[in-house]
């Protein structure tokens, strides 16, 4: 038997390359990034009392986020597809990076160190994002929508968590000694990580194929010109930038205009997340089967509708409710978005492809806050939930129109 015979036949022993091991190991590593990054969102009030900050400071908050997280995204692609091999070690280093931002964050005395923790904290969480997917959418490519969906889920577990404890802890602590408490778990599991990625990006002898392969800069060139991908990106663009608003004043209108305690407002930021526990491996199911238009199509169109509920609904049950309703498909869809992007690549540059993608549609999403900030301090709520409903509505059209009929036969039959 021959060297890389033996190689693959060990891979085959080994538990960290079976499907089992592989999705709950990044779904795990996923949920650590959420944990820190929903709760930052519960104790903006009281960033904003320490800081003395107006809506507008607080969506520059969200906005060095949404910039850290796309600009990284570029460069990484490329560095990711460059080091297939070395992913193990890359997922590791971005999982102890975000115990380092969310030390920096606890320990700031001054909002530029803030922003900086911020902005360490979304970077990390970016960069593991294009390796993760680019495996799961390599071993799992019958099943690839579901596959991105359960990775997801690891993060809409640390969503929901996350919120929760902090919403508790609050009680007892001060925001500042809840995310530097948050820093221990990321660089213990770091260590942890190392171990459980070490094989993953290694593609396999039998799936290289046969021939002249188009080199990576040419792989590259033709992504940059497909006008798909350039839809699916714009889609993802409006995706983020409701999302991102709709995180950057919910908050604010909990606690300045219910005056919920803080319990109560992780609880609601939590609820939003907790219903995607559910929905987004269903989603992800069936995408797989029936297509992907024709889940996240519906899915958005559910996600404007529901934002717009929010404002006769905006107070007691009703709000409680509509707010569990409107997470519904409010993180499920981006799965499908990410499966959407694979499949029209080819496995050599697919965290390329990623990257390119995320890159642009952060970039969109950056000014979301700063946008949703000012629409909630000049004009109230109601104005800043028709902005993030016409987002929703714009990205349900744009993903409609995409020519991705082919792709939707072959999972309807498949």
């Amino acid at each position: 038997m021959s060297e890389e015979r033996m190689v693959v036949a060990t891979e085959q022993r080994d538990i960290r390359m079976t499907g089992r091991f592989m999705i709950t190991g990044l779904a795990a590593g996923h949920s650590v990034f959420h944990w820190v990054m929903q709760s930052f969102v519960v104790v903006l009030p009281e960033i904003q009392a320490a800081f003395q900050l107006s809506a507008v400071g607080v969506g520059g908050i969200l906005t060095s986020r949404e910039l850290a997280s796309g600009i990284i995204r570029l460069p990484g692609g490329v560095v990711a597809d460059v080091l297939r091999r070395h992913w193990g070690l890359l997922l590791a280093g971005c999982i102890l990076v975000a115990g380092l931002g969310s030390l920096a964050m606890g320990v700031s005395l001054a909002y530029p160190l803030l922003l900086a923790g911020m902005a360490l904290v979304a970077m990390a969480h970016a960069l593991w994002h294009l390796p993760a997917s680019a495996s799961l959418s390599y071993h799992f490519p019958e099943k690839r929508g579901l596959a991105l969906a359960f990775h997801g889920v690891g993060g809409s577990v640390g969503d929901v968590a996350g919120p929760l404890a902090t919403g508790a802890l609050l009680m007892v602590l001060g925001w500042q000694g809840i995310l530097s408490l948050y820093a221990i778990v990321p660089v213990f599991l770091a260590f942890l990580a190392v171990w459980s990625f070490q094989n993953i990006g290694r593609v396999k002898e039998s799936d290289e194929k046969p021939g002249a392969q188009p080199s990576r800069a040419e792989s590259t060139k033709r992504l940059l010109t497909d006008p798909v991908l350039w839809g699916i990106t714009v889609v993802r663009g409006f995706r983020a930038m409701s999302l991102v608003a709709l995180v950057t004043v919910l908050p604010l209108y909990l606690a300045d205009e219910l005056q919920m305690s803080p319990f109560a407002r992780g609880f609601h930021i939590g609820l939003l997340i907790a219903i995607g526990l559910v929905a987004k491996p269903l989603a992800g199911h069936l995408s797989d089967r029936w297509g992907r238009k024709q889940v996240l199509v519906p899915g958005l169109v559910w996600s404007c509708a529901l934002a717009l509920l929010l404002i006769p609904f905006n107070q007691g049950i009703g709000l409680t409710v509509t707010i569990a309703l409107l997470g519904l498909f409010l993180y499920p869809d981006q799965p499908i978005l990410t499966a959407a992007t694979l499949e029209i690549v080819g496995r050599d540059v697919s965290a390329t492809a990623l990257g390119i993608a995320t890159f642009a549609s952060f970039i969109m999403s950056a000014a979301s806050p700063l946008i949703a900030g000012g629409l909630y301090q000049s004009v109230g709520m109601d104005p800043t939930l028709y902005f993030i409903a016409a987002l929703f509505a714009a990205g349900a059209v744009i993903f409609a129109l995409l020519p991705l009929a082919g792709r939707d036969q072959q999972t309807s039959n498949g």
